[in-house]
């Protein structure tokens, strides 16, 4: 409304100059720049709160799919690729959506509008100033399909030394312990070379849209001034609509170059929805059938009859497996590096299903029961003692919540662990690091089997548990746990 105005006003001074008219026209022009005011503010208001809530239910929706997700999932994502996705990808769309997203929107909107007034001032104006309009229009098209599949190489490059810096940090004792520094660094360094090549591939093909866009948009000034011109001489426009055009084409060149500007984000943004998009459109594998029972209390009676597994199709890591568990047995699986026995475990949890056969417990196929009963009456303690960045009471209560601070103890003191637990700073209340790594391994495996106790649990399956326990240490636990 402001360029209309403008020429309307212009107009009035180039004939007979009348202040009674200019007024109204001026105080219209001031409420315009004011409302104009007040919208962006409502604009920037409204878009922050739909970008908070929408990075909040991207992040939710991407966690909570992958807690459905089976193992194999993970088997085959490096974890570090994984937070990448979640953490820097949700940030690239985070970052579009508060940057270029508000930008975008507020001028898509002002280009309709500036083509609707034009077209309703003078048609013929309207086609010399929107006469570039289709080279932009396709120049950011082919601009668009050149830098896609370099975004998308940018950020799976970013995904891939986020893993590496994750694998790196993690593995740093062993690093250290066999000095290979500066090996990790060239690696590191080659890893972060990639990830540079591709960001400047990307962003250079996406900075080369601003100077042509802003080529264009000047040839449409030009073209608005010469076709008004000579409408101008033939009677055909006046002055003031001249004007007026090319205040629109201006304003119409600046929301093409904001949005040429803002290019590289919106490619970004683009390729890191898909990587997280990745996530969401998995699905689980593993999963109960239509109205499947729990499992009843299980007296712990396990048959393993001719079961067939593969991880991968065509290469099978279990054929023909039969075995049998009555209950207060117990079973040890003895074999190979890689014989399987890990996979046997996984295969009574029902994390991966058979590829033939079928496993029972108490006479009820686990295929057909419902997967958290089966697990809620299963404890495991594996080798690998994963302890979480809390205290060691709410690491005991992890195996179930309601237990009580006693429960805990007791099972703690079933464990052995009990006098080391009361030997750190604040005994109970002693806040653990990632994975506990403020304690020994040995006292972190007794932890794990003092959280399986609090468990409870029906069936207890140990995965060389006790591998970093002293044999004393070792005999104390086994002998009120097995007997």
């Amino acid at each position: 409304m402001i360029p209309y105005w403008l020429g309307v006003g212009l107009n009035v001074l180039t004939t007979t100059p009348d202040l009674a008219l200019l007024a109204p026209l001026v105080i219209s022009i001031g409420v315009a720049a004011l409302g104009s005011w007040l919208a962006t503010l409502l604009q920037n208001l409204m878009l922050n709160r739909i970008l908070q809530r929408a990075l909040y239910q991207i992040r939710r929706e991407v966690f909570e799919r992958m807690q459905t997700l089976p193992l194999n999932f993970f088997d085959r994502q490096p974890i570090g690729e994984l937070m990448s996705r979640v953490t820097n990808d949700t940030d690239v769309v985070g970052q579009f959506f508060r940057n270029s997203l508000n930008l975008l929107v507020s001028e898509s909107l002002k280009l309709a509008l500036i083509v609707l007034a034009m077209v309703l001032l003078n048609w013929r104006l309207a086609i010399a100033a929107l006469a570039i309009t289709p080279l932009t229009v396709a120049f950011f098209g082919l601009i668009g399909r050149l830098t896609s599949p370099v975004f998308t190489t940018l950020q799976e490059q970013v995904g891939e030394l986020n893993g590496l810096l994750e694998e790196t940090v993690s593995g740093q004792k062993v690093i250290i312990a066999y000095g290979q520094q500066q090996e990790a660094i060239a690696t590191f360094e080659a890893v972060s070379i990639e990830a540079r090549t591709a960001g400047i591939k990307a962003r250079l093909l996406a900075l080369l849209s601003r100077p042509v866009t802003l080529v264009l948009t000047n040839l449409a000034v030009a073209l608005v001034a010469l076709v008004g011109g000579l409408l101008t001489l033939r009677g055909q426009a006046d002055v003031g609509v001249v004007a007026t055009f090319l205040q629109y084409t201006r304003q119409f060149s600046i929301p093409i170059t904001n949005i040429a500007n803002n290019l590289d984000a919106l490619l970004g943004a683009i390729a890191a929805a898909e990587r997280i998009f990745g996530i969401l459109d998995e699905h689980p594998t593993v999963l109960d059938l239509p109205q499947a029972p729990p499992l009843p209390p299980i007296q712990g009676h396990v048959q393993v009859r001719d079961v067939d597994f593969s991880y991968i199709q065509g290469r099978p890591i279990l054929k023909h497996n039969t075995f049998e568990a009555k209950p207060g047995e117990k079973i040890g699986l003895c074999g190979p590096t890689g014989a399987g026995k890990s996979t046997i475990i996984n295969l009574i949890t029902r994390y991966y299903d058979l590829d033939r056969g079928e496993i029972l417990i108490d006479g009820h196929n686990i295929a057909t029961v419902q997967q958290d009963s089966l697990r809620q009456q299963i404890g495991i303690v594996l080798q690998d003692a994963f302890l979480f960045s809390d205290t060691v009471m709410n690491n005991l209560r992890y195996a179930r919540l309601e237990a009580t601070e006693s429960d805990c103890m007791d099972a703690a003191k079933q464990a052995n662990a009990h006098d080391f637990i009361r030997r750190l700073p604040q005994g109970y209340d002693t806040l653990l690091t990632e994975r506990g790594s403020n304690l020994s391994q040995g006292q972190r495996q007794l932890l794990t089997i003092a959280r399986m106790m609090v468990q409870n649990p029906r069936l207890v399956i140990l995965d060389e548990a006790t591998s970093n326990v002293d044999t004393r240490t070792d005999k104390k636990f086994r002998k009120p746990l097995i007997g």
